[in-house]
């Protein structure tokens, strides 16, 4: 049997690696913390960039004298000994992963016991929570005081350097010359475990599974290489993401807020994304993500999926979305997007217009209109719905800033042309900024049938619905939404052929 090292234990993809362990460059203060006594430890940042294995790297170091409890907030026996940890001291030194997963209550248990241990100065209970950026955020939300009481060591993208060490001690075990380091590097963006996957594969490929007898040159491209690593990360993370990305019913019509969600995440160096922050950076989503948000859609969809739910964790408090997963990042930032979209079902991605509907009416109709944009808005298109842009509108010139809205900022322009329609002075504003768009096909007049004919004239050539102001309010307003999203669907689907 061979003694030498194998690939495996070289470019580890699982456990904790033998021989290309790097300290990152928060090691230090790590082992600083850990030598004080009492002191509570939250380790926190990305799946895959070192922080359990430099826990335990550390821990062996310091060499405590006290037992060690490593516990995963994903097993359920290790939750029912968490909730027991405050009965439990001398604790010696207990180690949570994954501590984003525990629920409230035991969170608020830990952040007490990290109190009660700090005041102590306890030399023989230590707890380490181990989490994903901001995971520290919790225990002070629960607990104040515990600010200074608590060392949180953020664990961000490790530099270059340090990853190209790590290819260096693996090269060097194993007697291979990697040809392309360089890229490998980039592609990793700070992070140990996916140098260490692509190392891997590229020794792989060259038919080395164990350290040569001579130094051996790899010769694949990099771009083979993804290649090879995608095509197989595809088959564990594709239905998944497909299924995420459709959210809870697919709508063709809508802007397909999930996809986006995945490609803002798979565009950006983090790994998490703020998704208050998004609705600043991508005004045309606002509407989408706020039903996300404050509708618990996201909350939903994920309990739905937990397939989706084990790569993807949402922190509702503070409304973040991280990827757990390093290779789901990996998968994610190689997405073909366009293909993708195709394939879950939408037509098109693209998106011309800042709202896909903007709503003009009387006040007398507001009724009406807040039915029709809550009905367009669940089904994730962007409706103006002056109400709604309040907070924008003040201090601002309101006949500057309605004037592009109507006139090209949304594809088609809803008008509910009642009795009171042309005698109010803001209708009158709003339609004489988008009459002009009759003739372009993007103004869909809603006729009511109450109202005198000749009411707004320019409505009469093209085609449009009839409101009943005795029928069912209801009913006419679903069937009204339905022919809109129909209109957007087909609008979509022709641009998308289009040469």
């Amino acid at each position: 049997m061979s003694n030498k090292p194998e690939l495996h234990e070289v470019f580890t993809i699982s456990g904790i690696p033998k021989f290309t362990f790097v300290k990152p460059k928060e090691y230090p203060r790590l082992l600083m913390a850990l030598k004080t006594p009492g002191r509570g430890i939250v380790v926190e940042g990305p799946s895959g960039i070192g922080k359990t294995t430099a826990i335990t790297k550390a821990i062996e170091e310091v060499a405590v004298a006290t037992k060690v409890l490593k516990l995963s907030a994903r097993v359920r026996a290790d939750v029912e000994i968490i909730k027991q940890l405050p009965e439990m001291q001398p604790l010696g030194t207990v180690v949570i992963d994954d501590f984003h997963k525990l629920a409230d209550s035991e969170k608020r248990l830990i952040a007490d016991l990290m109190k009660v241990l700090a005041d102590e100065g306890k030399a023989d209970s230590k707890v380490i929570a181990i989490g994903i950026n901001r995971a520290g955020e919790a225990l002070i939300d629960f607990a104040d005081d515990l600010t200074n009481r608590l060392e949180t060591i953020p664990f961000e993208e490790n530099p270059d350097a340090l990853v190209a060490e790590v290819l260096r001690l693996g090269e060097e075990t194993l007697k291979v010359a990697i040809n392309i380091k360089d890229e490998i590097i980039t592609a990793a963006n700070g992070s140990f475990y996916l140098a260490q996957m692509l190392a891997y594969h590229t020794c792989l490929d060259a038919g080395i599974t164990e350290a040569q007898a001579e130094t051996k040159q790899t010769t694949i491209s990099f771009a083979e290489v993804k290649a090879r690593v995608f095509e197989t990360l595809a088959r564990k993370f594709q239905a998944r993401t497909q299924d995420f990305a459709r959210g809870k019913r697919l709508r063709q019509e809508g802007r397909a807020p999930y996809l986006h969600i995945l490609y803002w995440l798979a565009s950006s160096d983090e790994w998490t994304l703020s998704l208050d922050k998004a609705k600043f950076r991508h005004a045309d989503f606002k509407g989408s993500l706020t039903q996300i948000i404050e509708k618990n859609y996201l909350v939903e969809l994920l309990a739905a999926l937990p397939q989706a739910a084990d790569v993807i964790h949402y922190e509702q408090r503070n409304h973040l979305l991280t990827v757990e997963d390093p290779q789901f990042v990996f998968y994610l930032r190689n997405i073909a997007w366009d293909r993708f979209a195709e394939d879950v079902g939408y037509l098109d991605i693209q998106f011309p217009s800042r709202y896909d509907v903007a709503l003009s009416f009387a006040g007398t109709e507001r009724h009406l209109a807040e039915a029709i944009f809550n009905n367009l808005q669940a089904r994730e298109l962007e409706v103006f719905y002056d109400k709604n842009e309040q907070h924008r509108i003040l201090a601002q010139d309101v006949e500057d800033y309605l004037r592009p809205i109507y006139q090209s900022d949304a594809q088609f322009v809803v008008v509910l042309l009642s009795r009171e329609y042309p005698k109010r002075i803001w209708t009158k504003f709003e339609s004489e900024q988008f009459k002009q768009r009759f003739k372009k096909g993007g103004v869909i007049p809603i006729w009511f049938s109450d109202a005198p004919p000749g009411v707004f004239d320019e409505s009469g050539r093209v085609g449009g619905i009839t409101f009943d102001v005795v029928g069912d309010s209801s009913a006419q307003v679903t069937a009204i939404c339905d022919t809109i999203s129909k209109k957007i669907t087909e609008t979509r689907a022709q641009r998308r052929i289009s040469p």
